[in-house]
């Protein structure tokens, strides 16, 4: 493979000015890509570890005291 040219169709060239047409990219996708896509920016947000597919589990009581100011 010849390294000292460059494939000009593998990539293009924009500015940080031109607007991001990610609403037309994601309306191209079938509902299941996008849930794929959804999921994909899930685990990289919050990490994924087999075994650690777990909730916390907690309750709080809290006793509810309506005021006078807005219930007669």
């Amino acid at each position: 493979m010849d390294f000292t040219q460059i494939d000009r169709s593998a990539f293009s060239v924009g500015s940080f000015n031109d607007e991001p047409d990610d609403l037309a990219f994601w309306l191209g996708k079938t509902p299941g890509e996008r849930l794929a896509g959804i999921e994909f920016l899930r685990q990289q947000f919050y990490g994924y570890r087999e075994g650690e597919l777990k909730m916390e589990k907690f309750f709080e009581v809290v006793e509810f005291k309506p005021s006078n100011k807005y219930y007669p």
